[in-house]
Parts: C-alpha cells; sequence; structure tokens
C-alpha cells in the first residue's frame, strides 16, 4: 500500500477535521483525493507539519491531525520532543512512513534502514505511540480520535508516489480558507 492510497481510506475520516499536510506530493494526493477548506497544504517548509499542528493544537481546542513523511521528520527531529514536552491531547501525528524521500525521487531514508520514528518518539517522551501497516491505519487514526489523547502514528507502507495534478490554488488563497476553516 502507498501514501496515496493510505490517503484514499483516511480521507472519511479526516473530512472536516483540521489537517496540516507535508509539503510535495503528499499535499498534492490529498488535494486531489479530497480538498477540503480544513486541509492546509504545504507548499515550501520541509519538516515543519508536525511543528505547525502542534501549535496549532495548543492555540485552540478543535482535534488536529498533522500529517508528516519520514523523511521530513527526520529532517526536523526535534519536533518530536518538541511535542513530547509539550503534550496537546487535541493533537495526532501522523507519520508516513515509506522509507523514502517521495517528492524529491523516492532516495531512501534512514526511517527505511535502521531508525525507528517509533522508538524515537518514544525515546523523547512520547506516551502514546502507534506503530501500523498502512492497511491498519484508518483503525489507529479513528482509535486515537476517539481516544482523547495525544498520539503519534507511524504507519510504514511502500514507497511510491501516485501521478496527481498540482495544487492551482496559491499559498494565500490555502491559508486565509484554512484560518476560516479554524475560526469556524
Amino acid at each position: 500500500m502507498i501514501r496515496s492510497e493510505i490517503f484514499r481510506e483516511i480521507a472519511p475520516v479526516l473530512r472536516d477535521r483540521l489537517v496540516v499536510c507535508n509539503i510535495g506530493i503528499p499535499s498534492q494526493e490529498l488535494y486531489a483525493i479530497d480538498d477540503q477548506p480544513t486541509n492546509f497544504y504545504m507548499l515550501g517548509t520541509m519538516g515543519l507539519a508536525s511543528s505547525i499542528g502542534l501549535g496549532l493544537a495548543l492555540s485552540q481546542p478543535k482535534p488536529v491531525v498533522a500529517i508528516d513523511g519520514d523523511g521530513s521528520v527526520l529532517t526536523n527531529l526535534g519536533t518530536l520532543a518538541t511535542i513530547a514536552n509539550n503534550v496537546a491531547d487535541n493533537f495526532i501525528l501522523l507519520i508516513i512512513d515509506n522509507g523514502s524521500y517521495g517528492s524529491t525521487g523516492d532516495q531512501p531514508t534512514y526511517a527505511g534502514a535502521r531508525t525507528s520514528l517509533a522508538r524515537v518518539a518514544e525515546a523523547c517522551g512520547c506516551e502514546r505511540v502507534v506503530e501500523c501497516r498502512g492497511e491498519a491505519t484508518r483503525d489507529a487514526l479513528e482509535d486515537a480520535l476517539a481516544s482523547g489523547e495525544m498520539t503519534i502514528i507511524v504507519c510504514k507502507c511502500d514507497s511510491g508516489n501516485a501521478k496527481m495534478p498540482v495544487i492551482t490554488m496559491d499559498p494565500v488563497t490555502i491559508r486565509d480558507r484554512f484560518m476560516a476553516a479554524v475560526a469556524d
């Protein structure tokens, strides 16, 4: 199962929730599969979806799901320590771990080798860490939302990108419609 197939499975669960999605192809895939005003698509700033998601969760009461990739989390490993030390029970970090930098040509990451992001999150102090295969992501996400506890989900899946069109909205439009959804 590749990332876009996971997005198709979890799109109904994400609908109308505040979602911050990782840069590049992941944002393009989510946009093409189920565009929502409650989705904030990252068009730049690799490694910051999890940090932005945490800040959003800390600043308001609605559930927030940040979707990040293993390559992006590896780029900003400090985010896991920050998340562990700033608990927001309305925050879920979903790391799609396909063992590659998908947006730049599927070069392998260390998460596809010896580094376990679930164990790194636990070592940083994150208390509720779930690792699953792609096929179980929807159930893990639903359980995390129902728990009312901050959760880190590391979803192990196959590398690969679906052919999707680019996002046609400019960054200001993405920001403005997302901010309106946060305020509702």
